[in-house]
């Protein structure tokens, strides 16, 4: 069935509260898809974020981000007065997220929102009781992680004292004592933001709308699943790591990008039969409809950096799990969901998208053949060559499996990208789309997505909104001035959304309204 749907980050959603959320602005955007005959909705990583605000940088990842939980209905459930919320200075509630004033302003308002809860008997209310016993294999070692950084302000846990770096019983059953209004109330918190979570997606269900997660391949250094579980990661006695991920030097980069998140003990997964991954991906299943996994080459092979190095460019390449991981993950998935009755499961039915960009080796290729999952195409990638070159991502070069983007989170807006090119540039461009000017060559990298032979499309809104690169929602290996676009209130209108169905429509992905 070919599909078409729209990226968008819940972050960017507008809101009165200085982000999105999982307020009435996500219901207004899940109706403006199906309107817009839409069958899929793409978020980024929902996980918690520090400093720099990066998604893929998460201090847990099965956490979920307390900035999305809604004030709104926080206030609708008698758990906080609209005084209260109207009184914090969330910064800019247009354009951008100010992440300074959310963090000063939102947890002071979440704290008072759990106290009143327990005094209207929160804990023993069956819903939360179920919650909490139900994740309990996470969410004790997220929440007391979470209370201890506050406890220690700025700190990463790596230079906490060593006996709570290495979780020895009697340390840390004494900050357990200390730190324990703290961490129920980060128990209260994402209870409320599963709670409005599956709201959404259940909305976004009935109205014929799959959402698509990210999940990214690496952990963050400075998070929970590190504390907890070190014996997952290539991780000294020390608590400190031996290697770290990054990506070779290349024509972007002339020492590599020093990612410095902690690779993974490959052989200790084996001999657990993936446990981990399998209790990753069945959570993620629980939160999305399709998962795409991030950096995929990263499975077939990964950039060893020694850790302490100050560039990637001293690493070499490590065998990864390969078809083994995702054989297993979909035997135990399958048999999890369907009880030995023989039905595949979401993994064997392609429920995944493979972030398959950047440098593509035999081993990548051969990866994405032997699982069957759909591989990206990037249409900015694939006029830089001209129409000599492979043409990897051009779309008369295109399979059916796969699932083709203008751009990604990660690219320019492609107005953006257009104005950044010469003339020279454009030439093929324009030649390959019939385009004369600027908006014809941005509609005309839509319709080229849309009207491809590839099973899916997904258009980031700014392109619909037709944005430059004021948009841009990332710039990889910089810091400052990411994850903070926000699409203005009224943006979404009857209008656009006609004119995105026509495409659907005459292109057959629309979903029938």
């Amino acid at each position: 069935m070919r599909k078409q749907g729209i990226l968008m980050p819940i972050s960017s959603l507008p809101s009165k509260y200085g982000i999105g959320t999982f307020g009435k602005e996500s219901y207004a955007f899940v109706d403006f898809l199906k309107k817009a005959g839409q069958k899929l909705w793409q978020i980024l990583p929902l996980g918690p974020t520090g400093y720099g605000a990066s998604p893929y940088q998460s201090f847990s990842t099965f956490a979920g981000n307390p900035y999305f939980i809604d004030l709104e209905l926080l206030v609708k459930d008698g758990l906080l007065t609209q005084k209260e919320c109207d009184s914090v200075d969330f910064g800019d509630n247009r354009n951008y997220i100010d992440y300074g004033k959310i963090y000063e302003g939102r947890f002071a308002l979440l704290r008072k929102a759990w106290e009143r809860a327990i005094e209207k008997g929160l804990e023993t209310q069956k819903e939360y009781v179920e919650f909490i016993k139900k994740n309990s294999f996470w969410l004790d070692d997220y929440c007391m992680f979470m209370a201890l950084k506050d406890a220690f302000p700025g700190m990463g846990f790596m230079d906490w004292e060593e006996d709570l770096r290495l979780r020895k019983p009697l340390t840390m059953a004494k900050y357990q004592r200390q730190l324990a209004d703290e961490i129920r109330c980060y128990k209260f918190q994402q209870y409320m933001f599963s709670k409005q979570w599956k709201e959404l997606k259940l909305y976004a269900n009935r109205a014929g709308i799959e959402i698509i997660g990210d999940i990214p391949i690496y952990v963050a250094p400075d998070s929970a699943d590190v504390w907890a579980h070190p014996e997952l990661f290539q991780i000294d006695e020390t608590g400190r790591p031996i290697g770290v991920a990054g990506c070779p030097p290349d024509a972007f980069s002339a020492t590599g990008q020093l990612w410095g998140n902690p690779l993974y003990r490959w052989d200790f997964h084996k001999v657990t039969n993936y446990a981990w991954w399998y209790q990753r991906l069945n959570y993620c299943y629980n939160l999305y409809d399709i998962v795409r996994l991030d950096h995929f080459r990263g499975f077939d092979e990964y950039w060893f950096v020694p850790y302490g190095d100050q560039t990637a460019a001293g690493g070499h390449w490590e065998k990864g799990p390969g078809a083994e991981l995702f054989e297993v993950l979909t035997r135990k998935m399958a048999d999890r969901s369907n009880k030995g009755t023989g039905r595949r499961g979401k993994l064997a039915d392609k429920k995944v998208i493979a972030e398959d960009l950047g440098l593509l080796t035999e081993g990548v290729f051969r990866l994405l053949d032997e699982t069957g999952y759909p591989g990206m195409k990037v249409l900015q990638f694939a006029f830089d060559e001209g129409p000599d070159g492979e043409g990897l991502y051009l779309p008369h070069n295109y399979t059916r499996n796969c699932v083709v983007y203008t751009g990604t989170h990660d690219n320019e807006t492609t107005l953006g990208w257009i104005r950044g090119r010469s003339q020279k540039q454009n030439e093929f461009l324009m030649d390959y789309l019939n385009a004369k000017d600027e908006k014809d060559l941005l509609w005309g990298m839509i319709r080229a997505a849309v009207s491809s032979v590839a099973d899916t499309a997904i258009i980031p809104m700014q392109d619909y909104l037709e944005l430059g690169n004021e948009a841009r929602i990332n710039m990889p290996s910089t810091l400052g001035d990411n994850w903070k676009w926000r699409m203005n209130p009224g943006a979404a209108t009857d209008e656009l959304a006609k004119k995105i169905y026509h495409l659907a429509r005459t292109y057959g992905r629309s979903q029938e309204r």
